[in-house]
């Protein structure tokens, strides 16, 4: 038994003093200090534990959880792999990680997703889910699969963690556009469907134009237009109509605009089980910051203006993001070195996720309970899983950390195989100090 006493505990409903109680690999009791009998359950604990941890003026948060990650296995394991992308999402505080399909080959087949289940077992040291893909032709399988399993694979559809839909192209290409694939897909009442919304026309028409202007020297500044608001905006509606008319369990992936956080806020009148979803990306960066750091900032969606940065930080505190995924999507930075429409989208930003938060936080004054809330809570909740919340029974997967400590973000010391990230240079705040999964110090 291990008691971590005298921290700062945060969840989504309050941030007091108190102590956590691990044995096993769960979390045997939550003790608040204000309580009537927190000293003597406090003295009955410390006889009974094998090992006592003092964390006065050290917080504890839940591992966090993050359902949108590209950790680019299989196919792509020269610059990421399982291994190394799970040791980078640890020492972001990110304990559990769901990795999208489109790898190579994608994972739109039972087979296919049950030999990536195999390809993690030891691999990683975290909790690693996967999600399965849409393409125009698999929908039938697909809902097939998520009701009732593959006999012929072994897949069990608890081995799905959600379905995701590109409605518009991104790495890997599995843009779907056929309206009765998308149909068949939002009618699925059986798992979370997260769909990255951006309308396919209006972003080829913005980058024939920007390659009529500038030939194949397109500023990355350009990418905020090419991979525009108004793409967003208008493959993002659809979605919301159809996940309204379908009351589908619907996720809106990296939210980039205000306009979005908007109509996310009114459909979920009409449909409380639409989720909002954005990263640290449009959190942190703003069209600011092409000019600085070219393609290092390339993703997609784009980073946009910094009234959009302002909303969704607004959208954090207020409680219309529901959760935040990395989006993790590492490349080589030879291959960010290329020209614009050659350079891939994608940014390597896992291990500064609870960070970025916590700054962020500080920065704005948005209560602590509210990333607790974004990390891993709503994400536990939305996937059925009993862990991302300190509550009694739940697994212990926890991160202690330091708010009161400032660090400078450096490539040398990024875990991820691809050796940089955006951040480098950056001042954060919140040091990682020890982090457990299912009850054992990893860090």
């Amino acid at each position: 038994m291990i008691l971590l006493e005298n921290a700062t505990i945060v969840t989504s409903e309050k941030e007091a003093s108190g102590s956590v109680i691990i044995e096993g690999h769960v979390i045997k009791d939550v003790l608040y200090a204000d309580a009537e009998e927190y000293q003597y359950l406090l003295f009955k604990y410390r006889k009974e534990a094998g090992q006592i941890m003092d964390l006065t003026g050290k917080h504890i948060i839940a591992g966090g959880i993050d359902a949108h990650v590209h950790f680019r296995e299989p196919g792509l394991t020269h610059k990421a792999d399982m291994h190394t992308e799970s040791e980078a999402a640890l020492k972001g505080g990110v304990t559990s990680y769901m990795d999208m399909p489109n790898t190579n080959p994608a994972t739109t087949t039972a087979m296919a997703l049950k030999e990536k289940i195999e390809t993690a077992k030891g691999r990683v040291r975290g909790k690693i889910s996967f999600h399965i893909g849409v393409t125009n032709e698999n929908a039938d399988e697909i809902c097939r699969l998520v009701r009732e399993g593959d006999p012929q694979s072994g897949l069990n559809p608890e081995d799905i963690a959600g379905v995701k839909v590109f409605m518009g192209s991104s790495t890997g290409n599995m843009l779907v556009d056929s309206d009765s694939t998308l149909d068949k897909i939002f009618s699925i009442r059986e798992k979370p469907v997260l769909v990255h919304c951006e309308d396919e026309a209006t972003i080829k028409s913005n980058l024939n134009e920007a390659v009529q202007k500038y030939g194949e020297d397109i500023p990355f500044r350009e990418h905020e237009n090419i991979r525009s608001r108004k793409a967003c905006i208008k493959s993002s509606i659809k979605a919301l109509e159809m996940a309204i008319s379908h009351q589908t369990s619907m996720v809106l992936c990296h939210i980039s605009t205000k306009e979005e956080l908007e109509m996310v806020r009114a459909a979920k009148i009409q449909n409380p089980k639409i989720k909002a979803e954005t990263s640290c990306n449009y959190l942190w960066f703003s069209n600011s910051d092409y000019d600085r750091l070219g393609s290092k900032v390339k993703c997609n969606p784009s980073v946009k203006a910094e009234s959009d940065r302002e909303a969704l930080r607004n959208g954090l505190a207020t409680g219309i993001i529901d959760t935040i995924g990395s989006d993790h999507a590492p490349h080589l930075e030879s291959e960010k070195a290329a020209p614009y429409c050659k350079a891939p989208s994608g940014l390597p930003t896992i291990q500064q996720s609870l960070p970025v938060l916590l700054t962020i936080a500080h920065q704005e004054d948005i209560p602590l309970t509210r990333i607790a809330a974004v990390f891993s809570e709503n994400a536990a909740e939305l996937y059925g899983l009993n862990r991302g919340k300190i509550q009694k029974g739940y697994e212990a997967d926890l991160v202690v950390f330091d708010l009161s400590k400032e660090f400078i973000v450096k490539n040398e010391d990024q875990k991820g195989k691809c050796g940089w990230t955006p951040y480098a240079g950056e001042t954060l705040r919140g040091v990682i100090e020890t982090l457990f999964v299912n009850g054992n110090i990893i860090i």
